[in-house]
């Protein structure tokens, strides 16, 4: 017996047929010329502060601020590398991996914990961390210097690890467990069926999925800890514990005339961080929009 085949059937004669919708796409005008603007914004200064690292001191006064300098004056980059670039750049590293690194680990466990605990304290504790996003680094200067001071840390690495990594602990425990609380509630109930415990499923589940957020508020935290002038102004006081942003400080004031090595010290403290966005742009950009696909 041969298959049926269903016959069509022809719409009305009268039957309106039904019409395609054609996607219109409208200029945003406005929207464009300030995205020019605003790139101008940003664009401009950066490239005034290449090319005046790249003058001599004498082209800096006669030639024109924006045209490239011909030929480029190297020699002020090997002028900043003879002022102890190296061991402030040093410095720098130490007190901001140091401070990201402890400042992540807290916040990852207590964001764990706050998430995964339904108990009344967890939630004081969450608004505590919230309180914290309210208070200012300018209005705790004092106690913490005191503090450091009475802990036997002035003037060493340590006193600026430690204060850095306690005013990060807020936002990043406020991103982090917005994040966390994302993750499928059945994802865990699974686990603990299979017996997992906590320190498993921080392990296997939580850390693997948390990636792009722990990128995000690492990389957010390293410019913060990076550019921090306060704290090393106040908590340090010999050259050899010197940050960049305080190193830099103390050399403009050397070189006030010779403002193409100073420019050239701008840039070599930018490059680090500039290479830490590069690598993790796309983790930033993941974090970011994060739960917004849901």
């Amino acid at each position: 017996m041969a298959d049926s085949v269903p016959a069509v059937v022809p719409p009305p004669a009268g039957a309106a047929r039904p019409r395609r919708r054609h996607r219109h796409w409208r200029i945003n005008f406005p929207g464009g010329v300030a995205g020019i603007l605003w790139l101008g914004i940003v664009v401009v200064p950066v490239y005034w502060v290449l090319v005046t690292s790249l003058r001599s001191p004498q082209e800096f006064f006669i030639a024109n601020q924006f045209s490239l300098p011909v030929p480029p004056a190297f020699a002020n980059y090997v002028r900043v590398f003879e002022v102890n670039f190296l061991g402030y750049l040093m410095n720098s590293v130490i007190v901001t991996a140091g401070a990201v690194t402890l400042t992540l680990v807290v916040s990852f466990l207590a964001a764990y914990v706050i998430v995964r605990n339904d108990m009344a304290v967890s939630r004081a504790v969450f608004s505590l961390f919230l309180l914290g996003l309210a208070i200012p680094i300018q209005s705790a200067i004092i106690p913490v210097y005191y503090l450091i001071s009475k802990a036997g840390l002035y003037d060493t690495l340590l006193a600026l690890i430690l204060p850095f990594a306690a005013f990060a602990v807020a936002v990043t425990v406020f991103i982090l467990s917005n994040f966390i609380r994302d993750i499928p509630r059945e994802l865990f109930e699974a686990m603990e069926i299979d017996g997992a415990s906590h320190w498993q499923m921080l392990r296997w589940l939580v850390l693997p999925l948390s990636g792009p957020a722990l990128m995000t508020v690492a990389i957010y935290d390293a410019l913060n800890v990076w550019n921090g002038f306060l704290f090393p102004l106040v908590l340090t006081q010999s050259a050899s514990q010197r940050v960049l942003p305080l190193a830099l400080w103390s050399f403009q004031d050397e070189m006030t005339i010779n403002v193409p090595v100073v420019m050239a010290a701008v840039v070599l403290t930018s490059i680090p961080m500039v290479t830490l966005y590069i690598f993790g742009r796309r983790y930033i950009v993941a974090g970011l929009t994060a739960g917004f696909g849901k």
